[in-house]
């Protein structure tokens, strides 16, 4: 009995040291569990926070969870996780959601596509595989960026680009048809384009004209004094100056004098404003006047 009762005492001492280390344990699990329940309500209300759509799905494309911002885009309801989201409708306009999800669990590479939602909002959808902490692909994460405002500006800019060419292209043909020699220059006095029948007085070409300081065009034939007084001195003063006559060393037919009128462009800002320079032969401009 003696010898029972020691065993017993030690049984006792035995257990009441395992109950100790079972509390100490329990204190630890409760702990964990504690701080993976704050994990698990910090990453749920960053998630809302973000405003962006976004599913959790698993390696068979089940639905593990979702943020509520999500039904702007799909019908979810919290008692669809677990379902296959091929078993969700959704407000897409696009059909091939389930092939590029099982591609990219293949692939295990990201895709971004641009998709509208039947009423006419516009998301840039991403699928990304989901990776665990030990780099392990456990489904995908699928989410669901705002682009709406930022595709109704690319569209109106294309729009308003379209409506810019071909104003450009209807002045220029309407530069072309004038009979008057006319150049375009900037504020550093560089050809920025020139029409039809300057290319046809002059002999020359674009290429040629184009780009280049107007004194240097044709063998710095350009470069007269009287030209230099009219662009540097005039023009940054009174804005325009007409009828200046100028002699010009034509290759083939030697001197003539030309009538130069000439006229800043305001585009907004000083820096940017243009100098449109009209060069007519005074032959040309003797004989309208005779005839009027």
């Amino acid at each position: 009995m003696q010898s029972s009762n020691e065993e017993m005492e030690t049984s006792k001492e035995e257990l009441q040291s395992l109950n100790e280390e079972l509390i100490t344990v329990n204190t630890e699990l409760q702990n964990k569990n504690d701080e993976l329940s704050i994990i698990n309500n910090d990453m749920k209300n960053l998630l809302d926070s973000i405003d962006i759509p976004t599913i959790f799905l698993d390696n068979n494309l089940f639905i593990k969870r979702f943020t509520s911002h999500v039904t702007e885009v799909v019908n979810l309801i919290p008692s669809d996780i677990g379902r296959p989201i091929n078993h969700i409708a959704t407000n897409l306009k696009y059909e091939k959601f389930i092939e590029v999800a099982k591609e990219v669990l293949r692939t295990l590479m990201f895709k971004e596509i641009e998709v509208e939602t039947n009423d006419g909002i516009w998301y840039l959808m991403r699928i990304l595989p989901y990776r665990t902490t030990n780099n392990i692909i456990d489904g995908l994460v699928v989410t669901f960026t705002h682009i709406h405002k930022l595709k109704t500006a690319y569209h109106d800019i294309q729009k308003l680009n379209q409506e810019v060419q071909l104003a450009k292209e209807y002045s220029n043909n309407i530069v072309d048809t004038v009979r008057d020699s006319l150049l375009i220059l900037n504020k550093k006095l560089k050809v920025l384009s020139a029409n039809r029948s300057f290319y046809k007085m002059f002999n020359t070409t674009s290429e040629q004209t184009v780009g280049k300081f107007i004194y240097k065009l044709q063998g710095n034939a350009w470069d007269i004094p009287k030209l230099r007084e009219l662009l540097e001195e005039i023009i940054p003063e009174s804005n325009f100056f007409e009828d200046y006559e100028v002699e010009y060393n034509f290759v083939n037919e030697g001197k003539k004098k030309l009538l130069l009128n000439a006229r800043e462009i305001f585009q907004g800002d000083k820096e940017s404003n243009l100098i449109l320079l009209a060069i007519q032969s005074k032959n040309v401009k003797e004989k309208e006047v005779n005839k009027r």
